[in-house]
């Protein structure tokens, strides 16, 4: 079975991807792109964590959710590319 060297990332469905992860990477390149989006969340959130939110504003509030949720979605596509590459064939 041939995969397609390219896969789009899935955050974002639309019918004409503009974001492919490159499934031939090389795996510390896939495992570094996956930790800088997971990096920046965690210090995202640990930022919130250590403040008062009560003042925020809801669409604040819902930006920030939308750009975590972006880089989570990130992190986790190229993380299964990572594990679909060290399976055993």
């Amino acid at each position: 079975m041939t995969y397609p060297p390219f896969i789009p990332l899935t955050a974002i469905d639309c019918t004409i991807p503009a974001l492919l992860i490159d499934r031939n990477a090389p795996l510390d390149v896939l495992h570094a792109n996956a930790i800088a989006r997971i990096l920046a969340v965690t210090q995202l959130m640990e930022m919130f964590s250590s403040r008062e939110v009560q003042e925020a504003d809801s669409v604040d509030l819902k930006h920030v959710a939308t750009v975590a949720t972006l880089l989570l979605r990130d992190g986790c596509d190229l993380l299964d590319v990572l594990g679909w590459r060290l399976r055993p064939a």
